[in-house]
């Protein structure tokens, strides 16, 4: 028995250490500079109602507005928050509209549309720590409502 809590006493202090040294590998946490000409505010309609959505369920991951919560300074979590919210801006940014072409935000637009649909966004991993950020049936009818007049809008003459 003395064996036994020599040997998970030595188990817990290793991973202490571990966790420890974990803390000084930190990646950036980073909100660049908005080009408020570039934001899909600049270059869409999007009504209030959309735009309370998107702040409220879609901004800390797909713009340069992402509010770090304290977690997010605690690893390894935060090696995950903040890998999830890179791979979020590269598949789509709302504060980078402006880069992409018609076919892109079409496309986008789309796929905003499809993810809240299906329920594929917000992330499961993402609404319990974020109360208010769970997308109600309104709400997605909201977005696809709106999703589908853009596309209408891009695709006139």
């Amino acid at each position: 028995m003395k064996r036994l809590f020599q040997v998970f006493r030595w188990l817990v202090i290793v991973v202490v250490v571990c966790l420890v040294v974990a803390q000084l590998y930190r990646p950036a946490k980073t909100n660049p500079v908005i080009d408020p000409s570039q934001t899909i505010e600049a270059r869409m309609q999007v009504p209030a109602p959309v735009s309370a959505i998107f702040d409220r369920s879609c901004n800390d991951c797909h713009s340069h507005k992402s509010r770090w919560p304290w977690y997010s300074n605690v690893a390894p979590v935060s090696w995950f928050v903040i890998n999830h919210v890179n791979e979020a801006r590269q598949n789509l940014n709302f504060s980078e509209w402006g880069r992409y072409t018609k076919s892109d935000a079409d496309g986008l637009l789309k796929r905003i549309c499809r993810e809240v649909k299906s329920g594929g966004m917000p992330l499961s991993s993402y609404t319990p720590l974020h109360p208010g950020s769970t997308l109600s049936a309104e709400d997605v009818k909201t977005l696809c409502d709106w999703t589908d007049s853009e596309r209408a809008r891009l695709a006139a003459p």
